[in-house]
């Protein structure tokens, strides 16, 4: 996967949009921008491949945004447990 500036810079401005939303929808969750960032882009790759697992595909900006949100909230939701189990 080559990624120039320009895809890159993408990827960081949705996971940090995605990382911010997820982290107000999911209470108690504020990791700072870099850690919304790391949590929106791996959310990125979490929602890619979930949402058309369960048969939705979503396309264009928005639609990334939505995909990499919900796969922020799931990677949210799977530290919390991780939390109370340890």
């Amino acid at each position: 996967m080559n990624l120039d500036l320009q895809a890159l810079l993408i990827l960081l401005v949705i996971g940090a949009i995605a990382g911010w939303l997820a982290g107000t929808l999911v209470k108690g969750y504020g990791f700072g921008l870099i850690g919304n960032i790391v949590v929106g882009v791996i959310g990125a790759y979490i929602g890619a491949w979930l949402l058309p697992q369960i048969g939705f595909g979503i396309s264009g900006l928005l639609g990334s945004i939505i995909s990499a949100t919900i796969g922020a909230i799931v990677l949210l939701l799977l530290i919390g447990l991780v939390r109370k189990v340890a």
